[in-house]
């Protein structure tokens, strides 16, 4: 029997040069921060996540050691309570799954269901740009073979000159790739950067983009309201034909639970990295596929992130897309995925899984070393 006999977390910092100037964050980013997760079994094996900070997880490896890695559900519980006493560690739990599938010789998208070996992409750009340059980045998204693109509204703290810019730039886009390209929008609404106090729209304010937004075909509205905002959010949805999307920020499954037995969203938007792991997010999987709910993570972390979603998504969801972070040349593929040896590469808007044991992840040690931080 394979037994965990260590745990270890290490910190890192890739300094951005130019910086990144995120949709959601007013101040521009000059760094990105990547925490890695290595548990060993004592078969020399090594399993491998990442996230969040882990915050509160130091003093509780004793919890996991001598432990079988497999035994994935037990895990899931103890990782639960330091959640609801300390802070996210599920990272931790993407490394179980990873160091599983290594033991068993099987990658972990099979483990979780088999259901493909592959997932599509939605192009997820993070840039506020002007409307020709929004424009012609759709038209690249399209050229590398993409069918859906995620389009970022105006945080309240700058950007464009609020909605009925961001509605112009999406005119233009509309206007060079017609219906080649699904369009997705993103408010912003459900959450603030810790400094940013403006206020979330009201459901009045969200109406009238939501209309904007029909006017032109969007796929989805991406958190429109702010996200304790339930009611509100079953009320829009009730009004528009859009699909009204959310939940990258939540923090519990049981709230996921109640999101889809109220309908309050049509597409659910959890991240394994920061809510209930692969282990935790796979419940929400079945429980929105029985509901009628789209399942569709959210996975705007690094390469490991995005791959354990995407293992989630084809072992056991059903959604018409995933996101991938990618928004060329602030945000490029060899950014996003600092830490891996080979950065993730779509195929003509596909994530090809494969047959690699695990997540398939192989880490860049030497650009780690470098990075470090702690």
């Amino acid at each position: 029997m394979s037994k965990i006999v260590s745990v270890e977390i290490t910190h890192h910092r890739l300094p951005l040069d130019p910086p990144f100037k995120a949709s959601w964050d007013g101040r521009p980013r000059r760094h990105f921060d990547a925490t890695i997760v290595r548990v060993r079994d004592d078969e020399g094996r090594e399993g491998i996540g990442s996230g969040d900070l882990m915050k509160g997880f130091e003093g509780r490896e004793d919890l996991f050691i001598g432990e079988d890695p497999r035994h994935v559900e037990r895990h899931y519980e103890v990782l639960s309570h330091i959640n609801f006493h300390y802070g996210r560690c599920w990272p931790m739990d993407l490394a179980l799954w990873d160091l599983t599938g290594k033991i068993t010789g099987e990658p972990v998208w099979r483990m979780l269901g088999g259901r493909a070996e592959r997932v599509r992409l939605y192009a997820s750009s993070g840039v506020l740009r002007d409307a020709g340059a929004m424009a012609a980045q759709a038209e690249s998204y399209l050229e590398e073979g993409f069918p859906a693109m995620k389009v970022r509204f105006t945080a309240s703290a700058g950007g464009r000159d609020g909605w009925r810019e961001d509605v112009r730039a999406l005119e233009a886009i509309r206007a060079r790739v017609g219906d080649r390209l699904e369009l997705m929008v993103d408010c912003n609404q459900g959450w603030r950067m810790p400094w940013d106090t403006m206020l979330a729209w009201t459901f009045k304010d969200a109406l009238a983009v939501a209309g904007e937004l029909e006017r032109l075909g969007v796929y989805w509205m991406e958190e429109p309201l702010h996200r304790s905002d339930r009611k509100g959010m079953r009320r829009l949805s009730d009004a528009t034909s859009i699909r009204i999307a959310g939940g990258e920020m939540t923090r519990e499954l049981y709230e996921f639970r109640d999101i889809i037995e109220e309908r309050a969203f049509d597409v659910i938007q959890p991240d394994v990295a920061l809510v209930g792991g692969i282990t935790g997010c796979r419940r929400l999987a079945w429980q929105a596929r029985e509901a009628g709910v789209m399942f569709t993570p959210h996975s705007w972390t690094n390469g490991i992130g995005v791959l354990a979603n995407a293992h989630l998504t084809a072992g056991v969801g059903d959604a018409p897309w995933l996101e991938y972070p990618y928004d060329n040349p602030e945000w490029s593929e060899m950014r996003r995925d600092y830490p891996l040896a080979v950065p993730l590469r779509h195929q003509k808007g596909w994530l090809e899984l494969g047959e690699a044991p695990g997540l398939g992840v192989v880490l860049d040690e030497g650009r780690l070393n470098a990075t470090r931080i702690g």
